[in-house]
């Protein structure tokens, strides 16, 4: 057994020592048998909520209405969760009420794909019951059951099943993609944030490219935020090679590709960070200048090294044409440059003021951009007064004054 399950395994000793049964589940066990790395270990149990807070001394209830308890162990934090069943769903993402079960199988039914749906138990035995073994051995992304209950139970599977395609490499079994193209417009009813989620892991996953283009092909994008009606032309700039873009680089050509209106409210729709939109944005404008003209030393500065690099390589995906080669003959620019950013120039605003003895104002800005243009492009030294010698000249008729 694997450390992770071994760490664990005193909590499921904890509750078979007081006559409950437990198992560990979830994506863990998927995981192990994937050889991936193991993140989160889930563990259900016919024991009730209650039961288990007074099994453990440290606990947090972060779902007990839905029988869930997080126990506090060595340091780990471990989702227990009662054996349970879920009635008819409402907003096809919430079940109406939750009923407590005393058996795994029923547990195990109610869950996703069937790579999912496989309990180990403390001697490492696994319980499959719906041959997630095979799904896993054969690449198969399944539903445990009829998809098309799977998915109005909660829409936001037909996401889950596309995300793993990006993150597993898997494929997905026919009558499931086919009740993903039937029942996309089902998306609509799941808010943003929570698609947004999926978006994302599924943008860092290794397979990208084979992930949208299944949300094209199942229609699926059309209900994600801001790009209904964009199909044809994504898929017409698909290309395996997006496999090796990185999530933001990836914004960045759905951007460029997709004819959107305007960029700062199709972002907005996702829901991301302000932060994040206005790095994305930023980097956009340098791609737009990319697509009009060659960089020059000043727009390199301008960008920077992480943004330029981020639209040089989606300016060659765009042309799906190799971008290392360019890529590294602009980070050998930034090398020979005598400064990279403003912080590094040896002048600062408040030197201007002191020597050309002006209060504060838009002029120190320009000045400060005469300094850095003329260290970069080698006519003075990145040298305090060597600066000031320069200005001086420069501007001498405003000291005159």
């Amino acid at each position: 057994m694997l450390p992770p399950f071994q760490t664990a395994l005193p909590i499921l000793k904890t509750l078979e020592d007081a006559g409950f049964e437990a198992f560990f589940v979830g994506g863990a066990i998927r995981d192990m048998l994937l050889e991936r790395p193991i993140h989160d270990v889930d563990i259900a149990t016919s024991a009730k909520p209650l039961e288990v807070k007074a099994l453990f001394p440290h606990t947090i209830d972060i779902g007990i209405e839905h029988g869930t308890v997080l126990v506090l162990y060595k340091g780990g934090q471990y989702e227990v969760t009662t054996f349970r069943t879920e009635s008819e769903y409402k907003d096809y993402r919430r079940p109406e009420s939750v009923w407590y079960v005393d058996s795994l199988l029923e547990d195990l039914k109610r869950r996703d794909f069937t790579m999912n749906a496989i309990a180990m138990d403390d001697a490492g035995k696994l319980v499959d019951p719906f041959s997630g073994c095979d799904a896993i051995r054969n690449k198969t992304i399944q539903t445990v059951g009829s998809p098309e209950e799977r998915f109005h139970e909660d829409a936001l599977r037909m996401m889950r099943a596309i995300r793993f395609t990006s993150q597993l490499g898997f494929t997905i079994e026919a009558e499931t993609k086919r009740a993903i193209s039937l029942h996309a417009p089902l998306l609509q009813y799941i808010a943003a944030e929570r698609i947004t989620q999926e978006f994302i892991r599924l943008l860092e996953g290794p397979y990208p490219y084979e992930a949208l283009k299944l949300l094209c092909e199942t229609k699926l994008l059309s209900y994600l935020p801001g790009l209904n009606g964009a199909e044809t032309r994504l898929e017409a700039k698909l290309h395996p090679d997006l496999n090796r873009l990185t999530e933001k680089q990836l914004w960045l050509y759905l951007l460029a590709v997709c004819g959107l209106g305007n960029k700062e409210a199709f972002l907005h729709q996702w829901r991301l960070p302000a932060s994040k939109r206005k790095e994305i944005l930023r980097t956009f404008g340098f791609l737009q200048k990319r697509l009009q003209a060659e960089w020059d030393l000043a727009a390199l500065y301008d960008a920077g090294e992480t943004a330029a690099t981020d639209a040089e390589t989606v300016f060659w995906a765009l042309r799906q044409e190799k971008w290392e080669p360019r890529v590294q003959t602009m980070k050998e620019e930034f090398l020979k440059m005598k400064i990279t950013e403003r912080s590094e120039l040896s002048v600062t605003g408040t030197d201007l003021m002191l020597w050309f003895g002006k209060s504060g104002g838009p002029w120190i800005k320009e000045m400060l951009r005469e300094s850095e243009m003329a260290v970069l492009n080698g006519e003075i030294a990145n040298d305090r007064e060597a600066i000031r010698r320069w200005l001086m000249c420069k501007h001498q008729r405003e000291t005159e004054f």
